[in-house]
């Protein structure tokens, strides 16, 4: 069976991209900023992407990957359509956020780093979302959903299914 695997050519880098590339390479410490810019166009960083910032930058490809693995913000795989972000600051872990991590994991039969086998959800822990006065906190996309309770959870995602 052939490899369904994704190359290079599968990721279109736009022209503003490109450009942001190229003015950023030459500046000291200039990966980090890359590796944002290009995460927030394609959503994580593939492989090819990676293999093409190498190309674009000079830059080893070992040293690119020692970044992207090394920083939790940075994503190896495609995220779910819905990104759940489970928040673990201090005022949410206290109010039991570890249990609406595993709880939301648990409905949506997936593991850590996992997305739904229709590709709709994944679920992570995030450090802060800056809402701790509604602790526990997390948000879908740009929703946030605060005092939580462990029997809203599919209520909260039910809303997202389908959609």
């Amino acid at each position: 069976m052939a490899c369904a695997c994704k190359t290079q050519e599968d990721y279109i880098f736009p022209k503003e991209l490109l450009s942001f590339i190229e003015e950023w390479k030459v500046k000291p410490g200039s990966l980090i900023m890359i590796l944002h810019k290009t995460q927030e166009h394609f959503g994580y960083i593939a492989r090819p992407v990676a293999e093409r910032i190498a190309e674009l930058t000079g830059i080893p490809l070992a040293r690119i990957y020692g970044v992207v693995t090394f920083y939790a913000f940075f994503k190896l795989t495609k995220p779910g359509k819905h990104k759940i972000s489970v928040c673990m600051g201090t005022a949410c872990y206290l109010k039991g956020a570890q249990d609406f991590l595993d709880e939301s994991r648990k409905i949506l039969g997936i593991q850590p780093d996992e997305v739904t086998p229709d590709g709709q959800f994944s679920v992570e822990a995030v450090r802060c979302v800056g809402c701790c006065g509604l602790a526990p906190v997390l948000t879908v996309g740009n929703d946030t959903f605060g005092k939580l309770t462990k029997d809203m959870l599919p209520g909260i995602i039910d809303q997202y299914r389908n959609v």
